[in-house]
C-alpha cells in the first residue's frame, strides 16, 4: 500500500531538486531525506532524481509527478483543514428550544444579534418539554435552554447561572406587601406553568414530607396565560425570581419570598456531542449564551435587591 506520508517529501524534492535543501525545508536530516527518496524510488519504480555533476535532474516520470502532485496535495490538505465558517454567508436553520418566557423576553435579542451577524440564517424555535432531555440525542435540535440539575451523558452544556423560587401575585392580592407564612401560602389557589423546565419540584420536596399540598386552580402551558390569570384572580404563582421581577416591572404584580427554603435551580444551555466541534454551532452558542446568561443574572440581582437578600 502506498505510503502517503512520503508525498510532502516528494513534492519538496521535485521543487528543489536538491536533497540538502529539501532536508532544510522539511527540518529533517539529510540521511533521513535520502532514506525517504530511496523509499519513493521503490514505490514509483523510477529513479525520480538523478545526479549530473553538482545538480540533480528530474526523470520523465518525476516531471509528470511534479505536474500532478501540487493539486493532489492541496486537495488532501483541504480534507484536514478545519472547516471555515463565515456568519455573513450562513444560510443554516438553527433549531432552538426553551420556554415561552424565553421566546417572548430573550429570543428577540438573540434574533437581533443573529440578523446583524448572519442575516441569511434562520431560527426554528420550539417549546421545550423537560421530559425530552434524556432523548436529546435523537431530536433535531441545536440548542436547549432549560433548568436541570444533571447533564446526561453525551450532552455538553454551559451553565447560565442559578436562581431561587419566589411567589408572584397580583398587586391587588390580599397578601401583597406582606411576609408570607406557610399557612398563608397554602390558603390561596395556585397556578402552574407546565411548559419549559422543572419549576415546581423544589416546592414539592418541601411540602410532601410535611403532608401538605397546594390547591391548584389552573395548569397552563404559557407564562402569558398565567400572567393574565394573576391579573384577574387571587391566585399565586411560584416561579423563578428573575421571571417574577421582570413581570412585576412591566405589570401590576408583586412578588414575595417563599415561607420555606428550597434548593436553587440551575439553568443550562445544552447541546448534543455531535454538534460540539461544528464551527457554525460553536458560533451560535457563543452568540446565545451571553444573552441568556445576562438576562438571568440581571433578573436575579434585581430580585434579590428588591427582597433585601444579599448578593
Amino acid at each position: 500500500m502506498p505510503n502517503l506520508n512520503l508525498l510532502p517529501t516528494l513534492k519538496v524534492l521535485l521543487e528543489t531538486r536538491n536533497v540538502s535543501r529539501a532536508a532544510e525545508l522539511l527540518h529533517l536530516s539529510q540521511p533521513s531525506i535520502s532514506k525517504q527518496l530511496a523509499q519513493l524510488r521503490r514505490e514509483f519504480g523510477d529513479e525520480l532524481l538523478v545526479r549530473e555533476g553538482q545538480r540533480w535532474l528530474l526523470t520523465a516520470r518525476a516531471e509528470q509527478l511534479a505536474g500532478q502532485l501540487g493539486g493532489s496535495l492541496s486537495a488532501l490538505e483541504r480534507l484536514y483543514a478545519p472547516p471555515a465558517f463565515a456568519p455573513a454567508e450562513c444560510r443554516r436553520v438553527f433549531r432552538f428550544a426553551s420556554s415561552d418566557y424565553v421566546a417572548q423576553h430573550i429570543l428577540p435579542d438573540i434574533c437581533k444579534a443573529l440578523a446583524e451577524q448572519a442575516p441569511l440564517a434562520a431560527i426554528d424555535y420550539q417549546l421545550w418539554d423537560k421530559h425530552q432531555l434524556p432523548r436529546l440525542w435523537e431530536l433535531d435540535l441545536d440548542l436547549v435552554s432549560t433548568i436541570t440539575d444533571e447533564v446526561p451523558a453525551l450532552i455538553h452544556g454551559r451553565q447560565q447561572g442559578s436562581d431561587h423560587l419566589v411567589v408572584l401575585m397580583g398587586a391587588h392580592h390580599p397578601l401583597a406587601g406582606q411576609p408570607l407564612t406557610l399557612e398563608g401560602y397554602l390558603a390561596w389557589p395556585h397556578l402552574q406553568v407546565s411548559g419549559g423546565g422543572d419549576k415546581d419540584s423544589p416546592v414539592e420536596q418541601v411540602l410532601a414530607p410535611l403532608g401538605r399540598q397546594r390547591r391548584w386552580f389552573a395548569h397552563v402551558p404559557f407564562f402569558q396565560a398565567a400572567l393574565e390569570i394573576l391579573l384577574r384572580t387571587d391566585c399565586l404563582l411560584t416561579t423563578p425570581a428573575h421571571i417574577a421581577w421582570l413581570l412585576a416591572e412591566r405589570h401590576p404584580l408583586c412578588f414575595a419570598a417563599l415561607p420555606f427554603a428550597t434548593r436553587e435551580q440551575h439553568y443550562h444551555l445544552l447541546w448534543h456531542q455531535r454538534h460540539h466541534q461544528d464551527p457554525a454551532h460553536r458560533w451560535l452558542r457563543d452568540l446565545a449564551w451571553p444573552i441568556l446568561s445576562g438576562h438571568l443574572q440581571q433578573g436575579v440581582a434585581a430580585s434579590r435587591q428588591q427582597l433585601g437578600i444579599e448578593l
